[in-house]
């Protein structure tokens, strides 16, 4: 649940303290206790992430994402890699893996059903449920006969962002148990759209045998439905279901807001309690829409200044909403359908945000597209995509001089496992029970440096300061904290209209110029940029990304920190 409410999620000492009240209630025979998400949340706190213990112990079966190719990040893993992880994942008590790739690319699927064997674990291969003329119930089944045959011993429909039409989720689920009536099926389906209860009855109807389901309160919304209503539905239903014990679910409700109250609260979208249809169009999972808010909020004032420069009128932060749907659900099809999953559904949000930047600025649609993964995932080198890439894109592409990939994927991620015992032998860092803490910097190399020198727990604690400040909460300060003006970009755009903004052309943390005592300072007021230099860097979750001067001139404002989070297009200065 908290994967898909906000920026961050529970602590372990948070989820220790909840996960007795869980075993408590009585009904789940499975709990989701980790992912690509909560591994990197957790660096962040300052802990390496475990937390299963209790709930293997009581019976329940515990399991994770597994992102295939890309295994617990964002992108491609080399194969020692991806194998560690099941070794040390199994280890730390987790009983299933949920393999899924963000194509449907079986290629990147079948390699991960063998390891998760090997490592001791089960694999449960994944169908990433989406809706378009290509993703049909056909081609569904026919994915998952191939997984099966690969050695997969069970099924998820991963309905990632609720958008699968009922109907056609229990057509899904009857063919695949006509062939294989013993396969364990489990049906995974956000509630944004709206459709996620009647496809729950559906799937129920043609035999699946897992829910995944949530509580107060953080269930409905862009997360899934209550375990009160589901449990209720299939009841009345003639299915055999487990009672809850009321007692525990009320705690489990009253310790999950203290948590929110504690401080996540002050990172989940508050629009993320909605539902809203207009996700039936541009199908982006609800698991995103924190991160997708957060970027917006962060273009917003960028996109209206070109707006108005330009003789526009400006729009609101819903319109800029609403544009930035329909610009997706027009992208997706040109780039070849790929399901809108992480982190393909970022790739294409991301594209659609750049098109609306463009637009503002009197550009044409994809004049921004620089991005180096976006377009390794239209070129074919994160596996094979769904659909036909449009003409246009081609053509864009052999401009740029790009080639299209259709060779082995994963031949373009070597093992790399040596290198990082080098550094853990370098840094005298120990390797860890059954390697864990091997496996963390292998996995999550940035986050894992940050987790070690305290720069990661250190950011945290500043963001936290921020958003209760923000909010007109007490700060607890562990230093003191220089505070600042905020920077008004609207007027500071009207005062000087021959400023050139500096955006990101990524979300990550910002980086200025390094002085010789190795510190990273921003440049003086008055600094010289000359056009297409760097005038400043985001490390990004892949790497690292130049902010490109686009005019000659003097640095006139920066108004963004050393070590700042910033958002994609964010303005950190301006040159005139």
């Amino acid at each position: 649940m908290w994967q898909s409410s906000g920026k961050y999620t529970a602590r372990v000492d948070q989820l220790q303290e909840i996960a007795p009240v869980i075993i408590d209630m009585g009904c789940f025979d499975r709990v989701e206790t980790n992912g690509g998400a909560f591994e990197q949340v957790q660096l962040l706190y300052g802990q390496n992430p475990a937390f299963t213990e209790p709930l293997h112990k009581a019976g329940i079966q515990t399991h994770m994402l597994d992102r295939g190719l890309n295994a617990l990040r964002m992108y491609p893993c080399p194969v020692d890699v991806r194998k560690l992880m099941y070794k040390v994942k199994h280890a730390q008590g987790v009983d299933i893996t949920r393999i899924f790739d963000g194509l449907n690319d079986a290629n990147n699927i079948i390699p991960s059903i063998k390891y998760a064997i090997e490592g001791g674990m089960i694999p449960q291969a994944s169908l990433c449920i989406t809706y378009s003329p290509i993703h049909t119930v056909e081609y569904y089944t026919k994915l998952a006969e191939k997984l099966i045959e690969a050695g997969a011993q069970e099924i998820c429909l991963k309905d990632m962002a609720g958008i699968g039409r009922p109907w056609s989720i229990g057509q899904i689920i009857a063919g695949i148990k006509k062939n294989h009536p013993n396969i364990v099926i489990q049906y995974h389906g956000h509630s944004g759209p709206g459709f996620s209860v009647a496809s729950m009855l559906e799937a129920a109807k043609a035999g699946v045998d897992v829910l995944d389901v949530a509580m107060e309160p953080l269930s409905w919304g862009k997360i899934h439905p209550d375990v009160i209503t589901i449990r209720a539905m299939l009841k009345d239903a003639g299915f055999q279901v487990k009672d809850i014990n009321m007692k525990a679910y009320m705690e489990a409700r009253a310790l999950t807001q203290k948590f929110i109250d504690d401080f996540l609260g002050y990172f989940i979208e508050p629009t993320n309690h909605h539902l809203t249809s207009l996700l039936v169009g541009c199908g982006l999972p609800g698991g995103m829409m924190g991160s997708m808010m957060a970027d917006l909020k962060g273009v917003h004032p960028a996109v209206n200044m070109y707006l108005r420069n330009n003789g526009k009128p400006e729009v609101s932060l819903d319109d800029l909403v609403v544009k930035l749907f329909e610009e997706v659900e027009f992208v997706w099809p040109k780039v070849g359908y790929p399901p809108l999953v992480t982190p393909f559904s970022q790739y294409v949000k991301n594209i659609a945000l750049m098109n609306i930047m463009a637009e503002a600025q009197g550009k044409p649609r994809y004049s921004l597209l620089t991005d180096k993964s976006i377009w390794g995932m239209i070129l074919g080198k994160s596996g094979k995509l769904p659909g036909p890439v449009a003409p246009e894109i081609k053509e864009l592409a052999e401009k740029q001089g790009f080639e299209f990939f259709e060779g082995d994927v994963q031949a373009l991620y070597p093992d790399d496992m040596d290198e990082y015992r080098k550094e853990m032998k370098e840094n005298g860092w120990e390797f860890g029970p059954d390697d864990e803490e091997l496996f963390e910097l292998a996995m999550h190399p940035t986050q894992y440096r940050d987790y070690k020198s305290g720069a990661a727990e250190k950011r945290f604690k500043t963001d936290l300061e921020a958003a209760r400040a923000k909010a007109g909460a007490p700060i607890v300060v562990e230093r003191p904290v220089v505070e600042r003006p905020a920077f008004d970009i609207e007027k500071y755009t009207e005062e000087h209209p021959n400023a050139q903004p500096i955006q990101t052309p990524a979300a990550g943390v910002l980086t200025w110029t390094v002085d010789p005592a190795g510190e990273s300072v921003p440049p003086a007021i008055g600094t010289k940029i000359e056009e297409g230099k760097p005038a400043c860097w985001v490390q990004a979750y892949y790497g690292v990304e130049e902010c490109k001067a686009l005019k000659s001139g003097r640095i006139v404002s920066i108004n963004a920190k050393q070590g700042e989070k910033v958002v994609k297009g964010q303005i950190v200065g301006f040159i005139e």
